[in-house]
């Protein structure tokens, strides 16, 4: 396989995942660095990839640390593993948050079936359940909204490593901020 052949290979990836909830990059680890400079991972869900601009779009709660830590702090890794495919994919970018409210975020929740939106009620992310902040009834779905959030990662670096009986392969690469291909290059494995 050559650097073409390894990069298309690697997008192609991402992309059958964010149309497949069963493929395994479609569950992918968010790292970020929290206020006390520790680093922090999380599995989020891939909603979009966007191969020519070299974007992948996720959503999570704004109340989350994570939303905090981004805003903070817009420089991000993701990490994905597929066991079948025998491939680990690391990308490496910018994150623009968009909050309830803007039209990324309210197009994005338009399109949410009603199952998913129920995930953003009750109380913040990560605290201890209170009567207060209780899972509300199944009725009550639109009031996730105003804690629903996009995120979408501009990959500026992707580095792909193919597992092989033989021949391990390693590649990175570099983009530009509108993901054009910068530079390309084997890495030792």
């Amino acid at each position: 396989m050559d650097l073409t052949q390894f990069e298309a290979t690697a997008w192609a990836a991402l992309e059958a995942a964010a149309a497949d909830p069963q493929d395994a990059f479609r569950y992918l680890a968010l790292c970020t660095v929290d206020a006390e400079q520790r680093p922090q991972a999380r599995t989020l869900v891939l909603r979009q990839s966007r191969t020519p601009r070299r974007m992948l779009t996720f959503h999570t709660d704004v109340r989350s640390p994570k939303w905090q830590e981004m805003a903070a702090n817009p420089a991000v890794t993701v990490l994905g593993y597929c066991l079948q495919r025998r491939l680990q994919l690391r990308l490496a970018g910018r994150v623009s948050c968009y909050a309830a409210g803007s039209d990324i975020a309210r197009q994005a929740w338009q399109a949410l079936p009603q199952h998913t939106r129920q995930t953003y009620q009750g109380g913040p992310p990560g605290e201890t359940p209170t009567p207060a902040n209780k899972m509300p009834a199944v009725h009550a779905a639109e009031s996730g909204e105003p804690h629903f959030g996009v995120v979408i990662l501009q990959v500026t670096a992707l580095e792909g490593y193919q597992l092989q009986r033989n021949d391990n392969q390693r590649a990175l690469f570099r983009y530009s901020p509108d993901g054009e291909l910068k530079a390309c290059q084997w890495l030792n494995p």
